[in-house]
């Protein structure tokens, strides 16, 4: 017989969830293990990124899971949206990659968890579960890169960065150094990134200013600063 907490406990509606991930095939096994757990509701999925933002938006649920590589919109930039928007959705992120600097970059964008796709399956109800309850879920690895993080700032902040800009801090770090002319080498030593990592974040800085070269690159920055200066 169940005593009232637990009678309690059971009554209480399962966390709804959203799921978007490009490959149809995680989304079925993703949805078919949190159907099976019973402790969740996955109200609806996608592979688009804007999809992600629309779905997430309306049905508002406590939980939305994403992964990076959407269409049209990427899932940092979903997280940044629906954060944004809707605060009280927790995201947790489903990485490909167990490249610290996404996880960092999905952390700053608002995410409350970060966890590697090879271990989803083993973790993610887990971390759905402490996100769920307030929590913050991140890889013993990555919580020592965030400390080594912090210990290696040496002010608050790197500039000025207009405050609706499209871009992530990450990427105003980036171009931050840019406007200093610095090289693509110089770029990762001096944030502690790899060459291939600097490399995508200026193809995405790029793409959301609308600009092809180097040179545009920083012209379209200055305007940025200077109309956020005005």
């Amino acid at each position: 017989m169940q005593d009232a907490k637990e009678q309690d406990h059971a009554a209480e509606p399962k966390p709804r969830i959203v799921i978007a991930d490009a490959d149809p095939l995680v989304r079925r096994i993703l949805k078919g293990m949190l159907q099976e757990d019973g402790r969740f509701t996955v109200i609806a999925e996608t592979g688009d990124g804007v999809e992600a933002v629309e779905l997430t938006l309306h049905y508002r649920p406590q939980l939305l899971i994403t992964e990076l590589e959407l269409t049209r919109l990427d899932g940092l930039e979903v997280t940044r949206r629906v954060t944004g928007e809707a605060r009280e959705v927790r995201v947790v992120v489903v990485a490909r990659s167990e490249d610290e600097d996404v996880a960092v970059d999905a952390l700053r964008e608002g995410a409350s968890a970060v966890i590697p796709k090879s271990e989803a399956v083993r973790s993610l109800v887990d971390a759905l579960l402490t996100v769920h309850e307030g929590g913050v879920v991140v890889s013993p690895r990555l919580t020592a890169e965030l400390v080594r993080r912090l210990r290696s700032i040496p002010q608050a902040g790197r500039g000025l960065r207009p405050v609706r800009s499209t871009l992530t801090a990450r990427e105003w770090e980036v171009l931050d150094l840019m406007l200093g002319r610095t090289s693509t080498q110089e770029i990762a030593d001096e944030l502690f990134l790899a060459v291939d990592t600097v490399y995508s974040h200026t193809k995405s800085i790029r793409r959301k200013l609308g600009v092809r070269s180097r040179e545009e690159t920083i012209m379209a920055a200055q305007r940025l600063l200077e109309l956020a200066a005005a």
